[in-house]
């Protein structure tokens, strides 16, 4: 059975809640340094990501599994990874930063693989490896 589009909203919502529930005064998140066209660069591929994981969520409460499978490969896979540009990054951030960022990829592969087998749950289960991976980065790094 399929999530009601209630369920998708409610998911969606609480992931941008937990991007933003921490306060300036107790951010002890490590700070990142880089150059300014770096950082805007890769805030522009995040906000893609968080645009296909809506676009994920919109799909898969359609029952749309295989858009729902493109869309996570083609935008956040390891298929991606030539089209974002960002190779570079390697050299200006943390090397635990970098492989929490490459654990999201390789968990949006393995989404789109669930997902292309059909199984709604097993898909939200997949899908929920790429999220925690955003919220593990942004829970641990900022940028500057």
């Amino acid at each position: 059975m399929l999530p009601n589009k209630f369920s998708v909203l409610s998911i969606t919502a609480l992931m941008l809640m937990s991007f933003c529930s921490i306060s300036s005064a107790e951010d002890k998140r490590q700070l990142v340094k880089m150059p300014e066209m770096m950082r805007v660069h890769q805030l522009e591929n995040m906000r893609d990501h968080l645009k296909a994981v809506d676009e994920i969520l919109m799909n898969m409460g359609a029952g749309e599994l295989d858009k729902a499978a493109d869309i996570a490969e083609q935008r956040l896979g390891m298929s991606s990874l030539s089209t974002h540009g960002a190779s570079h990054m390697a050299q200006v951030i943390p090397k635990e930063m970098g492989a929490i960022g490459t654990s999201m990829h390789k968990a949006a592969s393995r989404f789109a693989l669930k997902a292309q087998e059909g199984d709604a749950l097993e898909a939200y289960k997949a899908l929920q490896e790429v999220t925690s991976a955003c919220v593990a980065c942004h829970a641990a790094y900022k940028t500057q």
